[in-house]
C-alpha cells in the first residue's frame, strides 16, 4: 500500500514539474516573439519615434511610414464586430439551452461547431463573391437615405468596413455561442427548477439565475471572441479594400494592422520598410497582450 502510494506521489510530482515547464515555456515564447519583434522594429522607431504610432501617411515610395490608420482600421472593425455579435451568441446559446428541445439543441450545436471550424480563406472567398456585391448592390441603396449619419456617409464599391465587420461576425459568433453553449450546461439544474417553481418565466430565469452564474464565462467568450477579430488576416484582407482611411463611415474601404503586414510583408524592398511592418506586428501583440490582461484582471474581480 505504501508503495503505491510513493509511485503515486512521485506520477503527481512529475505531472507538476510538466505543468510548470510547459506554462513556462509559453512564457518564454511569448517573450522571445516579444524581443524579436522589438528588435526587428529599432529602425522604424528610431526613424520615426512616437510618431509613428500616431503618424497616418503610408507612403513606401518616399520611405514615410505611419501606422495610426492601420490601428484604427483594426479596433474599429474587431470592436464593432464584438458589440454585435455578443449579444447575438449570448441569444444562441439562450435559444439552444432554454427553448429547443435536446435533440435539435445537439444538432444545431454540432453545425455551430463546424462553422467555427472553417478557413479564414473560405469565408474570405465567401465575402467577396457575395458579401461585397450585397453590400454595393442592396445594403448601400437601403442606407443611402441616413447618409446624414457619419457611420453611413459616401459611397462604396462593396469592399469596406462594413463587409469586414460582417466576416468577423461571421467567424467570432460561433465561437463565443460554443463557449457560451457548455457554460449554460454547467449551470445547477436544482437552481433552475427553483426559479422556476416560483413562478418565473424563461427570461426572468435567464436573466437573474443562469446568466449571473456564468458572467466569468461570458467575459471568458467574450475576450477570446475579441482577440481572434483583432488577429484575424486573410478573410479581412480580401474584403476591407486595403487602403489606409480613418473614418468613421462604414461604406468607406480600410486597412488593418494584420492585413497589411499580409499583404505588402514580401514586397517591402528597403530595410525600413521592413522594420516598419515589423513595428505593426509587434503593436498588434501589445494590443493582443493589453486585452488579454484587461480581461484577466475583469475575471479575477468577478470572481473574487
Amino acid at each position: 500500500m505504501k508503495r503505491k502510494l510513493k509511485i503515486k506521489l512521485r506520477f503527481e510530482d512529475w505531472l507538476g514539474y510538466l505543468a510548470f515547464t510547459s506554462a513556462l515555456f509559453l512564457v518564454v515564447l511569448v517573450a522571445l516573439l516579444f524581443y524579436e519583434l522589438a528588435l526587428g522594429s529599432i529602425d522604424a522607431f528610431s526613424k520615426f519615434g512616437f510618431n509613428f504610432i500616431i503618424g497616418e501617411r503610408w507612403d513606401p515610395v518616399h520611405n514615410v511610414f505611419g501606422a495610426l490608420p492601420f490601428i484604427f482600421g483594426t479596433l474599429f472593425t474587431s470592436t464593432l464586430a464584438i458589440v454585435i455579435a455578443f449579444p447575438i451568441s449570448i441569444g444562441i446559446a439562450v435559444v439552444l439551452n432554454e427553448v429547443l428541445p435536446k435533440q435539435i439543441s445537439e444538432f444545431l450545436s454540432s453545425v455551430i461547431d463546424l462553422i467555427a471550424a472553417i478557413p479564414s480563406v473560405v469565408i474570405g472567398l465567401w465575402g467577396i463573391f457575395y458579401l461585397v456585391p450585397l453590400i454595393r448592390n442592396l445594403v448601400a441603396p437601403i442606407l443611402a437615405p441616413l447618409s446624414f449619419i457619419p457611420l453611413f456617409q459616401g459611397r462604396t464599391y462593396g469592399f469596406s468596413f462594413l463587409a469586414a465587420v460582417l466576416v468577423l461576425i461571421f467567424m467570432i459568433t460561433p465561437i463565443a455561442t460554443s463557449i457560451y453553449n457548455e457554460a449554460f450546461k454547467y449551470v445547477s439544474r436544482d437552481l433552475k427548477e427553483a426559479i422556476y417553481a416560483l413562478g418565473a418565466t424563461r427570461y426572468e430565469a435567464v436573466r437573474y439565475v443562469i446568466l449571473p452564474n456564468i458572467k466569468s464565462s461570458l467575459l471568458a467568450g467574450m475576450i477570446l471572441a475579441y482577440g481572434r477579430a483583432i488577429g484575424e488576416t486573410l478573410a479581412v484582407t480580401m474584403v476591407i479594400g486595403n487602403k489606409p482611411n480613418i473614418t468613421l463611415s462604414l461604406l468607406a474601404p480600410g486597412y488593418t494592422m494584420a492585413s497589411v503586414i499580409a499583404n505588402e510583408f514580401l514586397e517591402a524592398t528597403s530595410p525600413l520598410y521592413v522594420s516598419s511592418l515589423i513595428a505593426l506586428g509587434l503593436i498588434l501583440l501589445l494590443i493582443s497582450l493589453l486585452v488579454n490582461y484587461l480581461g484577466g484582471l475583469i475575471l479575477r474581480r468577478l470572481e473574487g
